[in-house]
């Protein structure tokens, strides 16, 4: 049985996953307003969580193999600005210790499920030789 329009569905899925997978990933979130300072409260929560990561091993070992001792980087905080610390902890909650490797495992199964559908749906067969 011979599917009518199996060459236009295929581009169609072809092109479609294209631009999907070209898509940027967008993330909403609240845009601070730079008119409000940061309150010695907000100061103090950044300090926190920047000391937490730099107290990490794999962090701390890297520091003094760059030639910085805990001190020089506590020092390094304190001369810091109120924004300056803020925009550190903000970025530090982005960072991803291994990367987006499940999105990208997901998309390569997608990938291979639509092949395997597609050459079934054309009645192809694919024969592996040595």
């Amino acid at each position: 049985m011979r599917i009518p329009f199996i060459k236009q569905i295929s581009w169609y899925l072809v092109v479609a996953m294209f631009i999907i997978g070209i898509a940027p990933k967008v993330d909403a979130g609240f845009a601070p307003s730079e008119i409000i300072p940061y309150a010695q409260a907000d100061r103090n929560s950044d300090i926190d969580k920047i000391q937490k990561i730099i107290e990490t091993k794999a962090v701390s070992t890297r520091l003094l193999q760059l030639g910085f001792t805990t001190e020089e980087v506590k020092n390094r905080l304190a001369q810091l600005s109120d924004q300056q610390l803020h925009q550190v902890a903000s970025q530090l909650d982005d960072l991803k210790a291994g990367g987006d490797v499940l999105g990208v495992i997901i998309a390569l199964l997608v990938i291979a499920i639509l092949v395997v559908i597609l050459l079934n749906l054309t009645g192809h067969k694919v024969v592996i030789t040595k």
